[in-house]
């Protein structure tokens, strides 16, 4: 579980043997991570429906991600599942 000092409790996790970190959660999280550039690889499950209302996923920012499209995969010819890495990745 991540409390205080996300940034450096986030950096020490990656830096572990055993693969990737998988964050679950809604946009507020997701927000904090984007906001302080820890997301790596974004997987999006896109359900074909309208609210008109709710939380943003992507909080306004100043700056461009720039993103590479890696897969792309429809299910059941309603959700689409969409991966994406930075481009920067190799930083």
């Amino acid at each position: 579980m991540v409390g205080e000092n996300i940034m450096e409790q986030i950096t020490r996790l990656k830096q572990q043997p055993g693969g990737g970190l998988v964050l679950f959660g809604g946009a507020d999280i997701a927000s904090t991570f984007m906001r302080l550039d820890l997301i790596d690889e974004y997987r999006l499950f896109v359900h074909p429906v309208v609210l008109g209302g709710g939380t943003p996923l992507f909080p306004p920012s100043d700056e461009r991600a720039k993103l590479t499209l890696v897969e792309a995969r429809t299910f059941d010819s309603v959700v689409v599942h969409v991966r994406y890495q930075r481009a920067d990745e190799g930083r």
